[in-house]
């Protein structure tokens, strides 16, 4: 039992020596309290030697330490002598709680598994024994083939500690980092073998106790001194300098380098030194970072055959892989866990580099300096035997220096002969001779014993004469341009799998695979600085688009659906779609491929309402379905060179296509409805603005490039503009969107007029409006405002839409017509049943010369027959003054030669002349309008025909173009919207609508265009009668469903 715990009465000397100081005690005064003290003691006891007084004392202060039981006390003694004994009061509480709980908080510091305190780690980390592992831990166990995802199954399975029936009273309840590592070694160690653990014996934990150790550790004691020498004996050595200098070099050549050792076991672990080219032959004398980036961080010789690990070091193949089978899948270098499959190929330009290196010949009567890339071929020429000396790329007859698939064909011939003996002679004796069955099911079963069961079946079917079939993404392409459904789609794929015997479709999870590389949130990105208010992850696809319902609008009833990307992942994978075409015009441009920028990409902005997009099929929703689609379409791609020259890399030739408008945002909504609108379309507009104060860091050909992006809101129609510009309808007396201008002011002055309004100058006047700061009536208010009445909340550029005025020119044009039949400019004041009998006059005439079919609201195909020559010619016909039919025929063409202008894509390059000629045009249009056709147009103008005359010249000199900004690829791919619904049919209209966004995005997919149309051509080649039929079909068919659909996308 430790003297610690002894009762006072087990040493009778000890507590006789303690009441001898009570006694001295109670002999003094008892009116005041006096205490013994060790002079007294002194002097009352009898004289004793040193030691023994010594001894005495220890104990004497070992017994103070203990306190005295109170029924072995003397009550009579004085409470200054009960205090100087340390007598426990009976009524206090005994503190055995109070040590538990410094028992478990000392607990908590220190390791279950090895026993070490957190304190000798700098960052304190921890990690509990109970419960699930982390995310790390759980994703290299997936990857090592392992099921287990608790802490106590891995603990025991790597340190055979069972922490189950651990009591928190005894055993701490978490482990250190260090035991983690040992973990994630063992976890994906290959050999099997067991690890180093610097606890040979497992920590035996105890209860609570007087002695425990947990509560009152070990001191370290004092090592005990050698024996010293007798001095007489002991020669001192002379100090001298030689002598000083020895030792120093013995003691600094005792010490090793940790880091020295590390790297002299991988390259024992390589043993490639009379593989690979040392350093040392560098022909030119590199800087020494320069140097390790073209090294291999294993052997520390130049790369041979560079491979790029997922932690992004380098090292040579042969080195890697032996690492590998060493040490376990782990990087070398920093310990990230990395396998053979994650190994890629370095970038292009850093190859570029490293081949154009500049070596030295090995061989001693060499002196020649070679290229990297070019030594191989140098060493052909030596056929002496010298030659065999050097450092050959492909080493005859003994270890190859690069990796065999990186070989030439007679290299692996060479390398591989003994094993085509052996495989030959198995072939000739079990398989009759066929070599290539052997050898495909070698490679079968490799595939299979490494888990790569995807690349097994197709090297399956390959075996068994069914082809691996088409690319996934051919098929995917396949499916999104013909709009098969899933069943449809599955169908397909069995039917000519049962026919054909082969495997020519691939099945819907392969196409489902595909999918995921081109859709938002795949690829990841960063942008510099951080976008203001929205989240830095990249993993994002399709999200809710009524997030912002609930901050922005108080009690609003939630009919609308929406779905939509996030703005700048969408742009992501839109820029990943068109990689291949943005490296191809920086080469044709001569630039650098390792170019980094920044690019300036061009945005444009759609945004439209579809009309009623319900089912006309069994009885569908009382109420219309509407339905609105916010697009953009990146136009071009440019970067800015030293001489202040942007170089434009790409530009999209085909800007009015449904191909180029990517979808961003679909909503089944109304679009005059400006508080639904201004929800489902606030968040996306927070995303742009804080997008154009950041740059995007991307990858693109595996250089980090950046992005810079400029946003142009034009692909908007009249209505929208208004809406979401805050302006009034478009019967306002404020006619313009551009100017300040109102109705009577456009008729009086048709074509000198210039762009006022802006997003900026909205807001303010929003702000005049909603506050009335000068206390005006209504009237004066609305005047002063120039017509807004309602919150901006877009930022629109002052464009024309084309598409929407053409169809608004030709719906005057017609009613010119009507009016011209009837002669009004001779009865100003006709009757409705008058127009009516013109109109029907005018339709009749109209299809029996052109086949003009009578529409109820004009629409694209219908305006663009209108205005021609033809048509001109039919009207002339039913009116009977000559000089009319020669102010028809004047103003028809001066319009057919200004339409052009802002009709065409490129006016410059297309129509230079009719451009040049626009501004005499307009004006002599105007004219014909306030003197031939004064009876129509005396105080009162459409806006489209003002906007057509005023402000085309001034938006061409400021963008170069009306045509190319135009909503007319917006407008053709609302024909797409009911055909994905169709193709799409499910319970759940939310889930429906995500189908929609998603294959209408792969729809615009350049990536599956470049295979659908590599796929026609094949077809074309192969089937040439059989495809000539099907196209003309198709024509004819496509012809009669863009006319039906026209009337119901294009209406104005």
């Amino acid at each position: 039992m430790p003297t610690e715990i002894h009762h006072p009465y087990k040493k009778f000397s000890e507590w006789k020596f303690k009441l001898f100081r009570v006694k001295s005690s109670e002999g003094s005064s008892s009116d005041t309290d006096t205490v013994v003290t060790d002079e007294q003691t002194k002097r009352e006891m009898p004289p004793l030697k040193a030691a023994s007084l010594k001894q005495r004392q220890k104990d004497m202060s070992s017994l103070e330490t203990v306190p005295l039981a109170s029924s072995f006390v003397n009550p009579n003694l004085s409470e200054g002598i009960k205090q100087n004994l340390k007598i426990p009061d009976n009524n206090q509480e005994e503190p055995e709680a109070m040590e538990m709980e410094n028992h478990i908080s000392n607990l908590e510091k220190l390791c279950r598994i090895c026993g070490a305190s957190f304190k000798k780690h700098g960052s304190n980390i921890k990690y509990p024994v109970q419960g699930p592992a982390d995310a790390d831990v759980q994703d290299l166990l997936k990857k090592m083939g392992k099921k287990i995802t608790l802490w106590q199954a891995i603990i025991y399975k790597v340190f055979h500690i069972d922490v189950t029936t651990d009591l928190e009273t005894i055993h701490p309840r978490h482990f250190c980092h260090n035991c983690r590592v040992i973990i994630n070694k063992k976890i994906i160690s290959v050999t099997g073998k067991e690890l180093y653990f610097p606890k040979t014996v497992k920590v035996d934990w105890q209860p609570h106790s007087k002695v425990c150790k947990v509560c009152q550790p070990h001191r370290s004691y004092l090592k005990r001194k050698n024996r010293q020498c007798h001095l007489q004996i002991v020669k001192k050595l002379k100090v001298t300098n030689e002598n000083a200098k020895n030792i120093r070099n013995k003691n600094a050549n005792s010490k090793s380098n940790p880091i020295d050792e590390v790297n002299m076991i991988m390259k024992n672990i390589t043993n490639c030194k009379h593989l690979h080219l040392s350093t040392k032959q560098l022909a030119v004398e590199y800087p020494a970072d320069f140097v390790k980036s073209i090294s291999c961080q294993a052997c520390e010789h130049l790369l041979a055959d560079p491979v790029q690990t997922t932690c992004k070091h380098l090292f040579c193949r042969t080195c890697i892989l032996r690492c590998f089978k060493a040490i376990g899948h782990y990087c070398p270098s920093c310990k990230y866990p990395s396998f053979p499959t994650d190994l890629i190929t370095p970038v292009k330009p850093f190859l570029t580099i490293l081949n154009s290196i500049i070596v030295d010949c090995p061989l001693k009567d060499c002196e020649e300096q070679v290229r990297l890339d070019e030594y191989s071929h140098h060493t052909l020429i030596h056929e002496e035997s010298k030659g065999k000396d050097a450092y050959s790329q492909i080493n005859k007859g003994g270890r190859p220096r690069q990796h065999l698939l990186s070989l030439t064909r007679r290299a692996q011939k060479h390398r591989l002969r003994q094993l085509k003996l052996q495989v030959k002679a198995f072939a000739d004796k079990e398989e009759g001779g066929d070599v290539k069955s052997v050898c495909l099911t070698l490679f079968l079963l490799a595939l299979r014993a490494r888990n790569e069961h995807r690349q097994a079946d197709e090297l399956e079917a390959l075996m068994q004469g069914r082809g691996s079939g088409l690319h996934p993404a051919v098929c995917l392409a396949i499916r999104v341009n013909t709009f098969l459904s899933c069943s449809q789609y599955h169908k397909m794929y069995r039917t000519v799998k049962a026919a054909t015997g082969r495997q020519i479709f691939q099945p819907l999870h392969a196409l489902r695979s595909a999918e995921k590389a081109l859709l938002p949130g795949y690829h990841p990105f960063e942008w510099q600085p951080p976008l203001v208010g929205v989240s830095s992850s990249t993993d994002v696809g399709i999200i809710n688009g009524l997030s912002g319902l609930t901050s922005s609008v108080d009690e609003y009833p939630v009919e609308a659906l929406a779905k939509r990307f996030r703005y700048d992942a969408a742009l992501v994978s839109a820029l990943k779609d068109i990689e291949e075409n943005i490296l191809e015009g920086m080469k044709q441009n001569g630039l650098d491929e390792y170019l980094s920028g920044p690019f300036t990409v061009v945005i444009k902005e759609s945004c439209d309402g579809m009309g009623d997009v319900s089912e006309k099929h069994g009885s569908g929703p009382p109420v219309p379905e509407k339905a609105v689609r916010f697009s953009f379409t990146i136009m071009s791609i440019s970067v800015a060179m030293s001489d202040s020259e942007n170089v434009q890399i790409f530009e999209e030739f085909k800007p009015n296509s449904e191909l180029s408008c990517k979808p961003l945002c679909l909503m089944i909504a109304d679009e005059s409805d400006h508080e639904t609108l201004t929800v489902i379309l606030g968040p996306v507009i927070a995303e742009r603005e804080a997008m154009k104060t950041s740059e995007l860091m991307l990858e693109l050909g595996g250089i980090l490039r950046t992005f810079k992006f400029f946003f142009r809101g034009t692909g908007y129609d009249e209505k929208l503009v208004r809406e979401v510009e805050g302006l009034e309808a478009s019967g306002s007396h404020y006619i313009c969107t551009l100017c300040d201008a109102t109705r009577q002011e456009a008729s009086r002055n048709l074509v000198l007029h210039s762009i006022t309004r802006s997003h900026a100058e909205n807001l303010e006047r929003y702000e005049v409006w909603r506050s009335n700061p000068y206390n005006e009536s209504v009237d004066e208010l609305r005047d002063r405002v120039k017509g807004v009445s309602a919150k901006p909340f877009i930022e629109t550029r002052p464009c024309i839409d084309a598409l929407h005025c053409d169809i608004g020119n030709a719906t005057e044009f017609y009613k010119i017509f009507q009016d011209e039949v009837g002669e009004v400019y001779k009865r100003p004041n006709p009757s409705k049943e008058d127009r009516k009998r013109w109109h029907m006059t005018l339709d009749k005439h109209l299809r029996k010369k052109l086949s003009l079919k009578p529409v109820m609201r004009m629409n694209g195909n219908f305006a663009r027959k209108l205005i021609t020559k033809e048509a001109v010619d039919a009207v002339c016909e039913l009116i009977p003054s000559e000089e009319r039919r020669a102010a028809i025929r004047d103003l028809v063409h001066l319009y057919m030669l200004m339409k052009p202008v802002w009709r065409s894509t490129y006016p410059a390059k297309e129509c230079p002349e009719l451009l040049c000629q626009y501004s005499f045009n307009s004006q002599r249009f105007a004219e014909l309008l306030s003197t031939k056709f004064q009876y129509r147009y005396e105080a009162k103008i459409t806006n489209y025909l003002h906007k057509t005359l005023a402000h085309v010249p001034e938006i061409i000199e400021r963008d170069g173009s009306i045509g190319a900004w135009a909503s007319e690829g917006n407008e053709s791919g609302n024909k797409l919207f009911r055909r994905f619904r169709k193709m799409n049919a499910r319970q759940s209209k939310c889930y429906e609508l995500e189908d929609v966004l998603k294959h209408h995005w792969l729809y615009t997919s350049k990536y599956l265009q470049k295979f659908m149309n590599a796929h026609n051509e094949l077809k074309a080649q192969i089937f040439p009668n059989v495809t000539e039929e099907i196209s003309e079909i198709s024509e004819d068919s496509n012809n009669l469903e863009d006319s039906q659909l026209l009337n119901d996308s294009m209406d104005f």
